[in-house]
């Protein structure tokens, strides 16, 4: 293993655990999207069902187990036990604009057509879109807490470490993975400008001009799947 995928994988932690720490702590799911989180424990669910039929190494079982873990222990804690202060109102994203697509292209484009690869590329693809119900959510609520922007960071940088290492792994391995590079080339670019101006501009001015800028260029692509649908979203977007 890499340092890259290392210190992705441990970012893609420090973003679940920040999130898992903030709820806890402020005993309130106020500003987080149940709808992504509801994503991403799929996206988990599918990605390591081989589990059940294979052990790659003490590091990935223990790291896949975690993530799934946490994924679920996040869902529950907003939609049981803190589900008083989940704000679902503004988490109106729809979210059958996302899984239904990508289940089909999971279907058409794979490695391989067996139900186990059917589902991890079904991850694959869900993984880099999965973020947009939050994305839609802040966007339209117009505000996010400091805490929130450091796990949009910490994920975005989990992102941009796993480019660096499927870079590195081609070089050095011979290693190529169009499906997982270009899914994660889209993910990434969901974060870019956030990530960009967190860095060089602190979290606050860094999420009021991310805030700006998404809110230009694709609210009114997201509001159609937020609100009712005209039933011509993507010609609306295109136009």
């Amino acid at each position: 293993m890499n340092i890259f995928r290392l210190t992705g994988d441990l970012s893609h932690l420090a973003a679940i655990i920040i999130l898992l720490l903030k709820i806890w702590k402020s005993r309130s799911c106020a500003g987080i999207s149940g709808k992504s989180q509801v994503l991403f424990a799929l996206v988990f669910t599918t990605r390591y069902l081989d589990l059940l039929t294979s052990f790659i190494s003490l590091y990935n079982t223990t790291m896949k187990i975690i993530y799934i873990g946490c994924a679920y222990a996040t869902v529950y804690l907003i939609y049981m036990k803190f589900k008083a202060t989940y704000d679902g109102n503004h988490d109106t994203f729809r979210v059958e604009f996302l899984v239904v697509p990508v289940g089909g292209l999971s279907f058409l484009v794979n490695h391989d057509f067996s139900p186990l690869e059917i589902l991890w590329t079904f991850s694959i693809y869900l993984e880099s879109v999965a973020i947009l119900p939050q994305l839609f959510m802040i966007s339209k609520t117009g505000e996010a807490e400091t805490i929130t922007t450091h796990y949009l960071f910490f994920l975005g940088l989990y992102r941009a470490l796993y480019l660096i290492n499927w870079i590195w792994r081609f070089y050095f391995e011979g290693f190529f993975d169009m499906i997982a590079i270009v899914a994660g080339v889209v993910q990434t670019i969901l974060y870019c400008d956030f990530f960009y101006l967190y860095v060089t501009k602190g979290e606050s001015f860094a999420f009021f001009l991310t805030l700006l800028i998404f809110t230009k260029k694709v609210q009114p692509f997201l509001k159609h799947l937020g609100d009712k649908c005209c039933k011509t979203c993507i010609l609306c977007f295109l136009m």
